[in-house]
């Protein structure tokens, strides 16, 4: 009886193990929100949404080097920390995208 429960204590540990692991393997990229007098956001992400003068549009881990000027919206990030998507309105903004990091210049 109490190496069945050792068992199913292994095979479930196991089960969380291969779970974190897979998790852990989707692409991440840092993104960092700020303006000259506040930092907004900083943290790793899965992605960051927002809207250009051709329409909205999504960046991923392992995007191309991409600079843009931002429309007026919401940014939407989607955290690596299981936390709700992130969301900032903005007035505009310049975003940088270069090897794994997202920059987002407000204010300027």
């Amino acid at each position: 009886m109490i190496e069945d429960h050792t068992k199913e204590s292994e095979e479930i540990a196991s089960v969380k193990a291969e779970q974190a692991a897979a998790k852990s393997s989707r692409p991440i990229m840092r993104v960092k929100v700020y303006s000259p007098y506040r930092t907004y956001y900083d943290e790793d992400s899965y992605s960051i949404s927002a809207q250009n003068a051709t329409g909205p549009f999504d960046i991923l881990a392992h995007h191309h080097n991409f600079l843009t000027l931002l429309n007026p919206g919401d940014l939407v990030i989607k955290p690596v920390n299981g936390v709700q998507e992130q969301k900032i309105r903005i007035s505009g903004g310049l975003m940088h995208v270069k090897a794994d990091k997202v920059t987002v210049f407000l204010d300027i």
